[in-house]
């Protein structure tokens, strides 16, 4: 199994087994990639897409967590990465022709979203 390594200026939040596919859910976090968390909470909250409620929930964990745990500054905190994988397969049996089954898979994904304190550039004084 894959260790997340974690810097001490990011925080991060996985949901397991969210019941969407993985290329539905990667669609809405291609939205919040690379953005600041605030602009990628309103973006979720706007979104007509039914998983951006899920992914709002796990990005505000990651948020929380950063405050919380790692005292981050929430106000400069921006998502670093917003990823999904393959989560588990629930098979499913539907009846077919001549008494056959025909079956039927429902994906399941694995959300994780880091966030981390955006670094502030300082502005050079000209004397």
């Amino acid at each position: 199994m894959k260790q997340l390594q974690r810097k001490d200026n990011e925080a991060y939040a996985i949901l397991r087994n969210l019941r969407v596919s993985p290329s539905k859910a990667n669609s809405v976090l291609e939205m919040i990639r690379g953005k600041k968390a605030s602009v990628a909470l309103n973006l979720l909250k706007f979104s007509s897409r039914g998983v951006a409620g899920e992914i709002s929930k796990v990005l505000n964990s990651a948020i929380a967590n950063a405050e919380n745990n790692h005292q981050l500054d929430i106000d400069i905190l921006k998502v670093t990465e917003a990823y999904c994988g393959k989560g588990m397969v629930m098979k499913r049996w539907r009846p077919r022709a001549k008494g056959r089954p025909g079956r039927i898979n429902k994906f399941l994904t694995n959300v994780t979203i880091k966030v981390a304190e955006e670094q502030v550039k300082q502005k050079k004084e000209v004397s």
